[in-house]
């Protein structure tokens, strides 16, 4: 991107902002996975344990910092996730005994998704053994996959899984929205 997406502008506001909105709209207790040097100033931040390691070091991170047994995992450059759409993840991973509860709209959304606690283990197993996927992980553990069609039936349109990873994309979300 050139830039930290975090402090991205979009929609007058940077999309960290947006989504720590959306998700204090679902749970009081958010926390920041990255340098508290960057984001100390907006939550608290838990620092990655096995730097370096992407989004799964981030996951791990989190769930071994945190005492509840289910956690909503949002990445900052999803901006188009709603607030209903987090509860109704949340919601089907308290009616569920699944480790993870994932969207599954053009591809497993791993970085929208409810983790329980336990899925740290199987997290760190991985990260010792310099396997980074997450999706991998799935297949090992409990996972309740939300189709397509499901989310669709809910009110939930592919678009909101939308991630900016480029100029080019960011540039294309601000003239869909503007």
């Amino acid at each position: 991107m050139g830039a930290d997406k975090a402090f991205l502008e979009f929609e007058g506001r940077t999309l960290l902002a947006r989504a720590l909105d959306v998700a204090r709209s679902v749970t009081a207790e958010v926390n920041i996975i990255g340098d508290p040097t960057k984001f100390a100033a907006f939550a608290p931040v838990v620092e990655d344990i096995f730097p370096s390691c992407g989004p799964l070091g981030g996951i791990h991170a989190a769930l071994r910092s945190s005492s509840a047994d289910l956690n909503l995992v949002l990445a900052v450059d999803m901006p188009f996730v709603t607030v209903d759409l987090l509860g109704y993840l949340v919601e089907r991973a308290r009616s569920s005994s699944a480790t993870v509860t994932v969207p599954h709209c053009g591809g497993n959304q791993p970085l929208c998704a409810v983790y329980r606690r336990s899925f740290a283990d199987s997290a760190q197993l991985a990260l010792n053994q310099g396997r980074y996927k997450i999706d991998a992980l799935f297949a090992i553990e409990s996972t309740q996959v939300i189709r397509e069609d499901e989310l669709k039936g809910k009110g939930f349109s592919a678009e909101m899984f939308r991630n900016l990873n480029t100029p080019e994309e960011l540039a294309q979300a601000r003239s869909l929205r503007g």
